[in-house]
């Protein structure tokens, strides 16, 4: 089993910033991929950001240029910087890791960006 746990959520002005941190525990050997999510009620999940086992990353285009999915493997923790928020990045963010066959899942946090 995988154990992931998101921090650094809260409620941030349009144009702030925010670095959302998950922290990784039990079999941590075997992930691969890691990933952050976000979901408004009512919709989809979305992919926002993607770091595969070589370090490439990809990102939607929403958030292109704007945010950074990086990691420590020392702190067993992946991050996601988020700069010039916009009032559309209000959702709950979700980080996920991968072993090829099963994804895990964090709790989530809230992110609001206020007008």
């Amino acid at each position: 089993q995988v154990q992931l746990v998101e921090s650094g959520g809260g409620l941030v002005q349009a144009g702030g910033s925010l670095r959302l941190s998950c922290a990784a525990s039990g079999s941590i050997f075997s992930i691969k991929t890691m990933a952050w999510y976000r979901q408004v009620p009512g919709k989809q999940r979305e992919l926002v950001a993607y770091m595969s086992i070589d370090g490439t990353t990809n990102y939607a285009d929403s958030v292109m240029g704007r945010f950074t999915i990086s990691r420590d493997n020392a702190k067993n923790t992946v991050y996601l910087q988020m700069n010039s928020l916009k009032p559309e990045d209000t959702a709950v963010y979700y980080c996920s890791a991968g072993d090829y066959v099963v994804d895990y899942w964090g709790q989530g946090t809230q992110v609001t960006v206020s007008s």
